[in-house]
């Protein structure tokens, strides 16, 4: 165990900030595999500018890569221009 207080407050600070981007990473992650269920162009579209602003903020926030959202981006923009 620690024996700073500023170490002990750290490590209360850390497990928060793991749970909320485990949280936030899991919710991205679900967003994307529905995105890529769907079938119907026009749901598509709409559901990935929501996918693509998730993807952006957790880039922003240092929860994911920025390439890794950017690289699901493209992925997926790819994937709606497929679609009949």
């Amino acid at each position: 165990m620690a024996n700073h207080k500023s170490s002990i407050k750290r490590i209360r600070q850390t497990l928060s900030k793991r749970l909320s981007n485990r949280y936030y990473a899991k919710t991205a992650r679900n967003a994307v595999r529905d995105l890529r269920a769907a079938t119907d162009k026009t749901q598509a579209a709409e559901l990935y500018k929501k996918v693509s602003a998730m993807l952006d903020k957790l880039a922003k926030k240092n929860v994911i890569h920025a390439n890794k959202a950017g690289n699901l981006k493209s992925k997926l923009a790819h994937r709606i221009g497929k679609l009949a």
